[in-house]
Parts: C-alpha cells; sequence; structure tokens
C-alpha cells in the first residue's frame, strides 16, 4: 500500500469537486497552484470553454488524466438509443482528443423492469466497445448506490459492473473495465472480495465520504475523514488487486461548492495525507 503522507503525487481532483467555482480552465489554474498532477473533468465542463481550448489548458498547465465523465445513459427508449449511442461515441472521441486514460460510465436507471434495464445497459456497453478498443480509451462501468437505481444506474454492485465486464470481455483483452467509488461501494458485504476478483480491470478510484446525516442524495457528499467510510482499508484493498494510479477526490457537496476554491484544494491535500 502506497504511503500517501509525504506528498500528493497520485491526487487528482475530480472537477465536479470545484464546479460551481470556476470554469474548466479556471479549475485547472488552481489545480497546477497547487502542483496537483492531474484532474478528471465532466463533458459539461469542457463543452462550457470549448474542447480545444479545454485539451490546450490541461497541456499547458502540464497535467495528466484520472479519467473523463461522462457517458452511459444506456436505459433510453427506443426513439432516443440512436442518439445515445451517437453522444457516447463523441464522448470517446472527446476522451481521445483529452488523452483521458479511461471514459466513466454511469449507465442509466430504471422504476420496474430492472433485469430489462440491465440487459440495455450490457448491450449499450457491448456496442460501445469496438470503438473505445480503436480510439484507445478503455470504458470504466462505474456501479452506483442502490438509492440511484431508478434514475441514474441500475448497476449498484461491483460484482454486477464485473459480471458485464466478464461477459461482454470474457479473456480481459481490453477496452473494459469498471471505476470504483468509495460513496457508492462501501455498504457492500462482498466488496473486498469483488475488489480482488477486479483485478486490472480497476481503471479509476474515487474518494470521498459517507456524511451522517447526508442531507441530500446527491449533493451533499463528505469530505475524506469527515464520515463512516474507511478509506483506507478500501484504498488497501484497490492497490493489492493491482490498482497504481491516481486517486480522484469527487465530492458533490454544496459545502464544498461554496468554499474559496484554494481552501477546498488545500483541504483534499490534507486529507488526502492523513485520512486516504
Amino acid at each position: 500500500m502506497r504511503d500517501l503522507s509525504n506528498d500528493h503525487r497520485w491526487l487528482s481532483i475530480n472537477t465536479a469537486t470545484l464546479r460551481k467555482q470556476g470554469d474548466l480552465c479556471a479549475i485547472v489554474d488552481a489545480c497546477a497552484r497547487h502542483e496537483i498532477r492531474a484532474v478528471a473533468p465532466w463533458r459539461d465542463q469542457i463543452a462550457a470553454v470549448g474542447l480545444d481550448r479545454a485539451a490546450k489548458a490541461i497541456r499547458d498547465a502540464g497535467l495528466a488524466l484520472s479519467g473523463y465523465c461522462r457517458g452511459g445513459l444506456f436505459t433510453a427508449d427506443a426513439a432516443h438509443v440512436q442518439a445515445m449511442r451517437d453522444d457516447n461515441r463523441r464522448a470517446l472521441d472527446e476522451a481521445h482528443t483529452l488523452g483521458a486514460p479511461c471514459l466513466v460510465l454511469v449507465v442509466g436507471g430504471s422504476s420496474r423492469d430492472l433485469p430489462g434495464a440491465r440487459q440495455m445497459v450490457a448491450d449499450g456497453i457491448g456496442a460501445m466497445l469496438p470503438h473505445a478498443r480503436a480510439s484507445g480509451v478503455p470504458l470504466a462501468i462505474e456501479p452506483l448506490h442502490p438509492m440511484y437505481a431508478a434514475d441514474r444506474a441500475c448497476v449498484n454492485t461491483t460484482r454486477q459492473a464485473l459480471d458485464i465486464c466478464d461477459r461482454l470481455d470474457p479473456h480481459n483483452e481490453g477496452g473494459l473495465g469498471v471505476a470504483l467509488d468509495v460513496f457508492h461501494i462501501w455498504w457492500d458485504f462482498e466488496v473486498h472480495a469483488q475488489i480482488a476478483r477486479a483485478g486490472r480491470r480497476i481503471l479509476a478510484f474515487h474518494v470521498c465520504d459517507w456524511l451522517v446525516p447526508m442531507r441530500d442524495m446527491l449533493n451533499d457528499r463528505g469530505m475524506m475523514g469527515d464520515g463512516v467510510i474507511d478509506i483506507p482499508r478500501l484504498r488497501e484493498s484497490v492497490e493489492a488487486a493491482g490498482f497504481d494510479g491516481f486517486i480522484e477526490v469527487e465530492i458533490f457537496s454544496e459545502r464544498w461548492w461554496s468554499a474559496p476554491i484554494d481552501d477546498v484544494l488545500t483541504t483534499c491535500i490534507a486529507r488526502y495525507r492523513s485520512v486516504v
């Protein structure tokens, strides 16, 4: 397990963590000031400044990417399936232009037919996989907490995500893996066994914390160390499975969005070194 206490060379900031403090270029500049080496941008933030300008800003700042958010939303109705697939191809092309190591997939939810929705997800990912392999940008399925099953993601456990990987890529030929966020997986009784199963399929690792009480299902995530998640144990399992990439801070929080950008980054660095 890596010692993170002396520096923050493996810290990445998911740009949603700072989405209300400035545009993508301002976030990149702030990360560079704090000697943070990587970011994971969101498509809407990239679109707001333009892909070429965003790519240049990231390149000029000397930053790497730990991922690109997001593709997916495969549970579209029949009239919108082709538009969804076209948009996912564009997301892969954007990720390639930016030099992202993976495209994170939030797969879409379903309020009634969960088995049918999960089949749609597998079909949608299968349709994307050839383009992902051709573009050199792997797809990272992100299982989301079950509270999001109806509207955001009907893939809710690491096991479910890996079952899709094994079904579509049985020989692990590349192009498909998982993004594991402690906020979404910490509660799962078999999470450590499934992390071990994942091995090199782990393409991204996200950290934040689960607050008690949590006042909003989406926008009240905690800074690492402020909640109940045993983050070091999860990181130990992820790294034992072979993951050695950036540790990405992704916090959706009205509290942290209202704080000055430099204060948020200073806190992220301190907590990364002390509690992650």
